[in-house]
């Protein structure tokens, strides 16, 4: 049996591009790897597939407590698929859900957690769902928010942005790994570098800047122009839309600015996406 290294995030915080990430750096073939086929390398906890031998229902029919009871023996079954470890994508909250815990300790290895301004999330949360971002503020704002279910997902219990955060970054053990989205973009080598430390990986730094390169916004944005990508919403007219951090600068309007604050701001603070702060 496997154990799970969970690859957590608030939606729209560079999840997908940690998970080509490491399907070049693991698989490591030369050129850029096929972006629609990562997911062969990380499971995405959400994909209603998993859950399909647990019940006789349709999954993406099940409530937020059916599928809260069926996530432990999910887990298990993903976990006794493979042996060694298991990257699997999540973006559920770090709770109790319907009584279990929503990512199984027994099973958990340890987990990557991806943070990003969440006035910059605003704006291209509102693109994925089809929102205006007034719309998409009041979304990130809802506490114990979960997710509608999609043709490829099941619901999942995101919580609030502050919520979703606090949750998984509040971990004092040396199992969870904390990456800010804008460090990644500023200072990808060292990002990424300690990504490869944690996970005891023996690559060169040659090796880690290939795939950093097999992986950039560009790499990626053309790869969905040329082939698609299978995770794009259907509200969006393309995933990979800007890749670099502070468009909400231009985006947003200062009311809508001011309210992320005083709706995150002790979050925000914490990881200095304040102007009065510092990373």
């Amino acid at each position: 049996m496997g154990r799970i290294l969970w690859l957590a995030s608030y939606p729209k915080s560079g999840n997908t591009w940690m998970r080509a990430f490491l399907h070049n750096l693991i698989v490591d073939k030369g050129g850029p790897l096929d972006l629609n086929a990562m997911s062969k390398g990380a499971l995405m906890d959400a994909a209603y597939q998993h859950y399909v031998p647990l019940t006789d229902q349709d999954p993406r029919q099940l409530s937020r407590e059916d599928i809260a009871r069926l996530r432990p023996r999910m887990q298990a079954a993903l976990a006794a698929g493979r042996p060694g470890t298991l990257f699997v994508k999540t973006h559920t909250a770090l709770t109790m859900l319907a009584g279990h815990p929503s990512h199984d300790p027994e099973l958990t290895l340890g987990s990557i957690y991806m943070v990003r301004d969440p006035r910059d999330v605003a704006v291209s949360y509102a693109d994925h769902l089809g929102l205006s971002i007034d719309g998409a503020i009041d979304a990130m704002a809802r506490e114990n928010a979960q997710t509608d279910a999609s043709d490829k997902g099941v619901t999942e219990f995101i919580g609030s942005w502050s919520q979703n955060v606090t949750g998984w970054t509040r971990q004092t053990s040396g199992t969870v790994l904390v990456l800010r989205y804008e460090d990644m973009l500023d200072q990808p080598a060292e990002a990424f570098g300690r990504v490869v430390a944690f996970l005891g990986l023996e690559r060169s730094p040659q090796q880690v800047e290939k795939a950093i390169e097999n992986t950039s916004f560009e790499q990626l944005a053309r790869q969905e122009a040329q082939a698609g990508f299978q995770e794009r919403s259907i509200k969006q007219e393309k995933f990979f839309r800007r890749g670099r951090s502070g468009s909400w600068r231009s985006m947003l309007s200062s009311e809508q600015a001011a309210r992320l604050a005083a709706d995150h701001g002790e979050v925000m603070r914490r990881f200095g996406y304040l102007e009065d702060e510092a990373p």
